[in-house]
Formats: C-alpha cells, structure tokens, sequence
C-alpha cells in the first residue's frame, strides 16, 4: 500500500502594480534534513483523518498557516505518484491563496528556510518534474480564474 501525504500549494498575490501573472508567488519550505529539498507544505494522513483535513493540519504545522490565513481554491488538486526508498508514496495538492500577502510563516523543525518565489524561480527550487508540472498547472489555473 503506498505512503499518502497531503498539502496545499500555497500561494499569495502581490500588489496591483505587477499585472497577473506576474503577482503570484508560492511558497516552497526548505527541509532541515537528507538533501534539504524545497517542497510545499504536506504531511502524512493521520488513521482516522480525512485528505483535506491532513493538508490543513500539516500547512499549520509546517508553516503556521491555518485556516484563517488560507482560501482553498475551487477546482484544483493534483495527485503526484513517485517512490521514496524504494515504497510508492502518493501525494494530493490542493491550491491554496494566502488572504494576507503580509501573513508571517512560522516554520517547524522539519524545515530550515523557506521563499516565496514567482513559478520559473519555483520551479527551480523544486527540482523534480512532477513538483514542477504541479506548479505549473496551479499557475495556468489562477491564470485561467483571472480572465473575464
């Protein structure tokens, strides 16, 4: 049976100045462990615990951000299947936009640093391919909602 993780990829806007999509980031945390990989917040589904509940749970434990800071967009989620030593591992991503562009991030133990990055510059921090064809999808959806 494979390793299921859930989390949000949590972006913000930036001020009216920068025209869309220009005014997207997202937020990639650093782990402070193995090769200090950037990832999104997620986390393990706990028994009992529901999908989206675990994304909100571990976007609070991970980054301090919980549901009064985040709006979970409609009509996003992304399912990433890969393998971690050796043992299938899925993963589900909802989008997630931070309310408050000013909103601190409270990092955990698990992480070491984290950035908010416009998506050339998130992708690049990702490193792998799924992660980045996750990102990308996320921004041609806020791209797509934007449009009259």
């Amino acid at each position: 049976m494979a390793l299921r993780a859930c989390g949000f990829i949590v972006f913000r806007r930036l001020g009216n100045a920068i025209p869309p999509p220009g005014n997207i980031e997202f937020l990639l945390l650093q782990t402070s462990y193995g090769e200090h990989h950037w990832t999104p917040p997620k986390g393990h589904v706990d028994p009992g615990e529901d999908d989206l509940t675990t994304a909100l749970r571990e976007t609070k434990e991970e980054a301090g951000l919980g549901t009064e800071d985040l709006r979970v967009m409609n009509g996003f989620v992304q399912e990433l299947r890969y393998e971690v030593r050796g043992k299938p591992k899925e993963v589900l991503y909802w989008l997630a936009e931070l309310k408050d562009p000013g909103t601190a991030v409270t990092l955990s133990d698990e992480h070491q640093d984290y950035r908010w990055a416009r998506l050339e510059e998130a992708c690049s921090l990702a490193g792998y391919k799924d992660l980045q064809d996750t990102l990308r999808a996320a921004q041609q959806h806020l791209e797509t909602q934007n449009k009259p």
